[in-house]
């Protein structure tokens, strides 16, 4: 009764509209007063929202959304795309190539899905399109390469989910590497086939100026390598054992300042705009910690978890099934509603389930982020869909956006095939720290 209660007070808020941190705030106050005892239950609500965003862990959250804020908002993604294209020169599907290298490394820098496909939406989708890409070829890797953010550290989302899971926030960012790695991978695997096969899906190929060895290379060195230092800095850091995930953060926001200062692009005002856009993001992120914490304690409080506990374990379902479960319940939530929703709501069911069935915390959270990452791209409200439509030319329309994502949520599938079957892919990289 209690599970019912809350779930059908929350999903009710939102089906009416109501924003989703603001229902879960309402469906709190509500189960503190039922279930808590009223007055003094509201009064324990505030006390332990406050001690929800007091936890150190947290520290890292605003620190990565800053060095991303920085490196956008001075200009230098945008150079280090434009080595980057400048080095594969004439090579078939330049552009989508360019988009998944220079998506991959922005997402090694930022940790933002939606600055990412927004950055490189902006950046190349209108060269594309005007050039004739297919648009599968255009928007595709720029909405796939978006959502490998989530799993590249700096993650404030693996950071989050760690918080809320009680998992290694430290294991989480490390373990996420390899899978985002073979899905950039799997990207480039597919966009070099498919223009080498389909020579009209590139459209007319562009006259490139001759350019030396020097002109090609030098601004990949100038731009790229110095930025790609503060990926080292922080997860070097991190596997080595010499700072925890809030030291490696503050040195890779330390990192990224000096770099803005070393190549004279950070200013008054844009060094303004990037703290004011830090500070927005990560309000919103605390505001959601602190509904969805008080959430899981209310569904324990009042005895929901332990009596989904006792009906899951009636069916006896082995841990392998079990982790199939929670992935396609994540999957179906995708198509509907947020990632930071869903961590919201699955994470006090999924948890305590995880615990007593014995599944790896690190396995379970890195196979998480990536179900949470195809939400990204699933329709009708794939956030990362959304983002695509906002920036592309009035001519594109949405049915085209969601055919263009398909080919990269298959890849995406297999990934997390191989994670499910082949743990160590994901477990491998946090148990060689120190």
């Amino acid at each position: 009764m209690a599970l019912l209660i809350m779930l059908g007070s929350l999903f009710g808020l939102m089906l009416v509209g109501v924003p989703v941190a603001f229902s879960f705030l309402s469906v709190n106050l509500l189960g503190a007063w039922l279930f808590m005892g009223g007055e003094a239950g509201i009064s324990q609500l505030v006390r332990n929202s406050v001690g929800s965003v007091a936890s150190f862990s947290l520290t890292p959250i605003p620190l990565f959304v800053m060095m991303g804020e920085l490196l956008f908002h001075t200009g230098l993604a945008f150079r280090a795309i434009s080595s980057i294209e400048r080095l594969i020169a004439r090579v078939p599907g330049q552009l989508s190539i360019v988009s998944i290298l220079g998506g991959t490394t922005f997402a090694a820098l930022s940790g933002s899905t939606i600055a990412n496909t927004a950055m490189m939406g902006s950046a190349l989708l209108p060269e594309m399109l005007k050039r004739g890409y297919h648009p599968t070829l255009a928007m595709g890797p720029i909405m796939a390469v978006g959502g490998i953010a989530m799993l590249i550290p700096p993650s404030a989302l693996a950071v989050m989910l760690g918080s809320l899971a009680g998992v290694s926030i430290t294991g989480l960012l490390v373990g996420g590497i390899v899978p985002g790695l073979l899905m950039a991978i799997g990207f480039l695997g597919y966009v070099v086939i498919r223009s080498s096969l389909g020579k009209n899906d590139t459209g007319e190929q562009q006259e490139e100026p001759q350019l030396t060895r020097r002109q090609r290379w030098w601004p990949f060195f100038r731009d790229v390598v110095p930025l790609l230092g503060i990926f080292v800095a922080v997860v070097g850091s991190m596997l080595a054992g010499w700072a925890s995930p809030t030291e490696s953060a503050a040195i890779g926001a330390l990192a990224a300042v000096l770099a803005t200062l070393a190549y004279r692009a950070l200013t008054i005002e844009n060094l303004v705009r990037s703290l004011l856009e830090t500070a927005r993001i990560s309000v919103i992120i605390l505001f959601v910690l602190v509904a969805s914490t008080a959430f899981s304690q209310q569904l324990s409080f009042s005895g929901a978890t332990s009596g989904l506990l006792s009906v899951v374990s009636d069916y006896g379902l082995t841990p392998f099934w079990l982790v199939i479960g929670m992935l396609a319940i994540i999957l179906l939530m995708g198509c509907v509603i947020d990632q930071v929703s869903m961590m919201m709501i699955t994470l006090p069911f999924f948890m305590p389930l995880a615990n007593a069935a014995g599944i790896e915390p690190i396995w379970l959270g890195v196979m998480m982020l990536i179900t949470m990452e195809m939400g990204l791209l699933t329709p009708p409200f794939g956030l990362l869909l959304m983002v695509m439509q906002s920036v592309a030319p009035a001519s594109v329309r949405l049915p085209q956006i969601y055919a263009s994502a398909v080919p990269f949520l298959l890849i995406e599938g297999v990934v997390l095939a191989f994670i499910l079957l082949l743990p160590w892919l994901a477990t491998g990289l946090p148990g060689l720290m120190g």
